[in-house]
């Protein structure tokens, strides 16, 4: 898809991630047993064609950084375009140091970088969105509508509004109205991806700048929505916007359900991500492992049950796991016994401990921890 350039918003910190966002943004947190979640956008963008992608960064990145590196599992490490990582150089030197305050200040701290842009469309992107979308579709849907700008949005039902951003449709799919945490609407909530044309972006970009307005949100789906034309494409299918610890958790454990898996990766739509090229994993004949994930690298002889484990993770004889997401290279010792417990990378739970959480409240254990 020539005609179209992704931009990604891989900054700030969800402070509800908690422990999982302490030491990376949400973008590199990782989800699904191998995957983080830039994985799911960045790949629906390469999915549909898309050659040229630049992620927005400030703070916490080194994760991120570690993580797409070059751009090469995406097939985007190129001469000429392909992955930009873009930091807030030109924020620091107009502002000093600080976060981005909303969407419209990131791109303009980046504003070089939009005005080289060689595709006359652009996709805007949350990094923390769980979906698989054919993107390609949007953009078709895009051209023909005549839009200005073509808000996707989930269904009805999909996701709790508040918080979260909204739209009320009217005939044609037309947003009449664009809310902020309107707990109770008619609206549908917006999955935070975007999409128009460069000279667009480029103008309110430069008139945001200037009056110092910096929310997306707030400047230009509410401000400019008697100016602009924007409508909304409603996906029918699964999505996930992940900003709270109990969020990661219910989407987590979502994935055990078969029907879900398929919904996020169809054959002709792969979710690439960093590839680690590990032994396979080894289930001890006495251990037992039902209804989960397991990554490569594994090596399971206890019991394990409604689980994720990452790659890399030891669950030792004796020891119970239960209801739990255990990240890389987390090792359970004999005898400990896990329920309703995340584990961020490279946890150490020691030989005879128990940890019992609530899956409305799980535990949660910072990287590196030794428990």
């Amino acid at each position: 898809m020539n005609g179209l350039h992704g931009v990604i918003f891989a900054y700030g910190k969800h402070v509800g991630l908690r422990e999982l966002s302490e030491n990376r943004t949400p973008a590199s947190v990782p989800f699904g047993g191998r995957y983080r979640m830039i994985d799911f956008v960045l790949s629906n963008m390469v999915n549909a064609g898309v050659r040229d992608v630049g992620v927005i960064i400030h703070g916490n990145y080194q994760s991120l950084l570690d993580h797409v590196g070059t751009g090469k599992e995406w097939d985007l490490s190129r001469m000429h375009g392909g992955l930009r990582l873009l930091p807030p150089f030109a924020m620091v030197r107009e502002r000093g140091s600080g976060t981005f305050r909303g969407k419209m200040e990131a791109l303009s701290s980046v504003q070089s970088y939009l005005e080289r842009i060689r595709q006359d469309h652009v996709v805007l992107a949350d990094s923390d969105t769980i979906i698989n979308l054919p993107l390609q579709q949007v953009y078709a849907d895009h051209l023909s509508s005549g839009a200005d700008i073509t808000a996707v949005c989930a269904a009805k039902g999909q996701g709790d509004l508040e918080g979260a951003t909204s739209f009320v449709l009217g005939e044609g799919g037309w947003v009449q109205d664009t809310l902020y945490n309107a707990k109770d609407c008619a609206g549908l909530r917006s999955l935070d991806i975007f999409i128009l044309s460069r000279d667009l972006l480029l103008e309110l970009v430069e008139e945001c700048r200037r009056k110092d307005h910096y929310s997306f949100r707030n400047a230009v789906l509410q401000n400019m929505s008697g100016r602009l034309k924007i409508r909304g494409y409603v996906w029918e299918g699964y999505a996930a916007q992940i900003r709270t610890l109990s969020e990661y958790y219910d989407r987590s454990m979502e994935l055990l359900n078969p029907a879900i898996r398929r919904a996020l990766f169809p054959a002709d739509r792969p979710i690439y991500t960093k590839e680690m090229n590990l032994s396979t994993t080894y289930l001890d004949p006495d251990g037992a492992c039902v209804n989960s994930l397991v990554a490569d690298g594994c090596t399971v002889e206890g019991t394990v049950e409604n689980s994720i484990l990452f790659r890399g993770v030891s669950v030792a004889k004796g020891a119970v796991v239960k209801n739990c997401i255990l990240m890389q290279n987390t090792s359970v010792g004999k005898g400990a016994s896990l329920s309703n417990v995340i584990a961020d990378k490279n946890v150490q739970i020691t030989d005879g401990c128990t940890l019992v959480g609530n899956e409305r409240y799980p535990i949660a254990i910072a990287k590196n921890a030794k428990i």
